[in-house]
């Protein structure tokens, strides 16, 4: 007796049928309205070099192309964390990372 294969099971289905994945949803949806709140902060290429990271209930990264990049954004992390609280109504604390 060979096992039947299950159908395929379509994304949307499987998105809203799983709290694990919602939850995930969910923060990337978070991270891409933060990096939102905080964009007009950066200048334009770094902006362009910068994309919204992971979300947990440690903070928020953002992922820089360069370590160049990443040097300039550690330097702007006091007023991305306040521009959060003022705009988000969010507390927390901001990493960078360089994108592998």
């Amino acid at each position: 007796m060979s096992a039947r294969p299950q159908p395929a099971v379509p994304l949307a289905d499987a998105l809203r049928d799983s709290d694990a994945l919602t939850r995930l949803v969910e923060r990337v949806r978070e991270s891409r309205r933060r990096f939102e709140c905080i964009e007009a902060l950066l200048p334009p290429p770094l902006a362009a070099q910068t994309r919204p990271g992971p979300l947990d209930e440690h903070g928020w990264t953002l992922l820089a192309h360069t370590p160049a990049a990443a040097a300039k954004l550690r330097q702007l992390v006091p007023l991305i964390e306040v521009r959060l609280a003022e705009e988000r109504g969010v507390r927390t604390q901001v990493r960078i990372k360089v994108q592998p």
